[in-house]
């Protein structure tokens, strides 16, 4: 099977509930499987990495840029990171029966829909760039979105490959284009004058003579109180990860100053941390035959790593109710999929045919984004659990400490509400299912309604617990007569339900 992963960047990092939007959006818009996503608030920018069939990640990724024009506008945005649109830069990976040609075709087509169809502005950059001064995105990026503002229509060297010579008036300008395995890479240093992460960055970065395939800037991190660099390791086989560190610790002992941590932002090849890790160890002879988990997947044993049922039933708090809740809802979706499918193409089911597939179709992609919810809502309380290990000595910290707890609510709030706004709709889709699917599947049906309900139900519990954690009386109120309203529908869709299957299976 052919497969490529996509990158898109988004100038939103503040905001949870937008970058669920946004995810929502791409998930919605294609087949794909949501791999990963982060957002940073001192950049102010989000990247959402997922995977899937070429033809698939071209309609989710096109979506994902449609509803970003729609909910973000560039000439409010503020933010570290060189942006120069609302989505910022979409890259094509190719991963499996891939080439980069391939991604190369996927990023012009990308490119020719959005310039036309959206009216933003597109530049193709890295291997499907049209001039060569275009590959580094850097280059393009120039002057960002305030520059190309002031010079596109005006100087022909700025002139996109495609869409109109003017900014789109809120999503700005897209680049778009193809590169192999890309890793985002930052090194924290122990002082707040941000020159000297500027001075290392230039030092290491390739465009100055320094490390090659390396790009890198400094940044002024001011939540944090430090300064940080920031990498984009193009290719880590000729400049790995411990070259890297090494680069800027050498640089910043030079300053005078030293390393706090690093950090890897989205995903990264697993050869590139063997290659760290043997290095830092000084392993001889390492080879990654020696992985145990490779051994494993080569045996065909899998990767040994706990099934989600082990990971709830850990002394771990995440994942828990919300996590399981949007997992339970997931099961209720798998069981309505497979009546459907064990209705369509039956000749005693003809009628209800082209009811069931439109029952699969919307089923499936609710299933997906139920799938996705259980990781979010784990990532989304692990920003209550940071809030609860910060200090709290002086009235500065527990405002800070506050601060954090509130926006660790409100981000463990989305799953449940999201989860919980479509349990109705998963109940109506479970009574379709057993009114119209195969008879010897309607108990199938029943059990994902009352499946549907549990995750209801759970759901509920956690947006009042989460609830507990806002401040904001009118976002509290509003979020609680939501809730209440979409549990109260679920409860009586089940209802409804259980007395059409009673009479089904009377006996």
């Amino acid at each position: 099977m052919k497969i490529v992963e996509c990158v898109p960047n988004f100038s939103e990092g503040r905001n949870k509930e937008v970058i669920q939007e946004l995810i929502a959006a791409i998930q919605k818009g294609g087949k794909i499987k949501l791999l990963d996503w982060e957002a940073d608030a001192d950049h102010n920018r989000s990247v959402i990495t997922f995977a899937g069939e070429p033809e698939e990640c071209l309609l989710a990724v096109y979506a994902g840029i449609a509803r970003a024009a729609e909910l973000l506008d560039m000439e409010k945005h503020k933010g570290e990171h060189p942006r120069l649109g609302a989505t910022d830069v979409v890259p094509f990976v190719p991963i499996s029966e891939m080439s980069l040609e391939d991604s190369v075709d996927l990023a012009k087509r990308l490119g020719k829909r959005v310039g036309e169809e959206l009216k933003i502005p597109v530049y193709l950059y890295e291997a499907a760039a049209t001039r060569p001064e275009r590959r580094n995105l850097a280059d393009v990026r120039k002057g960002e979105y305030e520059g190309l503002k002031a010079e596109l229509g005006k100087n022909p060297d700025r002139k996109p490959d495609f869409g109109p010579e003017k900014l789109h008036p809120k999503a700005g300008a897209v680049v778009i284009g193809a590169r192999m395995p890309l890793i985002a890479y930052n090194v924290y240093l122990n002082t707040e004058d941000v020159s000297i992460a500027k001075q290392i960055a230039k030092t290491i970065r390739e465009a100055s003579g320094g490390l090659p395939c390396v790009k890198a800037l400094g940044f002024e991190i001011k939540a944090r109180r430090l300064v940080q660099v920031s990498m984009n390791l193009t290719n880590y086989l000729k400049t790995p990860l411990h070259a890297a560190f090494e680069a800027v610790k050498k640089e910043a002992e030079k300053l005078g100053v030293s390393v706090v941590s690093s950090e890897i932002v989205g995903l990264v090849p697993q050869p590139a941390l063997n290659s760290a890790a043997s290095n830092f160890l000084q392993l001889e002879n390492f080879s990654e035959n020696q992985i145990l988990e490779e051994k494993l997947r080569a045996a065909g044993l899998g990767v040994g790593t706990p099934s989600f049922l082990d990971e709830v039933a850990s002394s771990s708090p995440a994942p828990g109710g919300g996590a399981s809740a949007a997992h339970t809802a997931a099961l209720s979706a798998a069981l309505i999929a497979m009546v459907c499918r064990l209705t369509i193409g039956k000749k005693k089911y003809a009628a209800f045919e082209e009811d069931m597939k439109k029952v699969l179709e919307t089923t499936e992609n609710l299933r997906r984004f139920f799938e996705s919810a259980v990781e979010e809502d784990t990532r989304a309380f692990n920003v209550v659990m940071e809030a609860l290990k910060m200090p709290k000595d002086t009235e500065e910290q527990k405002l800070a400490r506050q601060k954090k707890m509130e926006e660790g609510s409100k981000a463990a709030n989305v799953v449940p509400l999201a989860v919980l706004e479509r349990a109705p709709e998963l109940l109506r889709l479970s009574t379709m299912a057993a009114e119209k699917g195969n008879i010897n599947t309607t108990s199938d049906a029943a059990t994902a309604g009352s499946l549907a309900l549990a995750a209801a139900e759970g759901a509920y519990f956690n947006v009042l617990i989460n609830l507990k954690g806002i401040s904001d009386k009118s976002c509290v109120s509003e979020s609680h007569r939501k809730a209440l309203s979409w549990l109260e529908e679920a409860k009586k869709e089940k209802e409804r339900q259980n007395r059409i299957v009673e009479k089904l299976l009377s006996l």
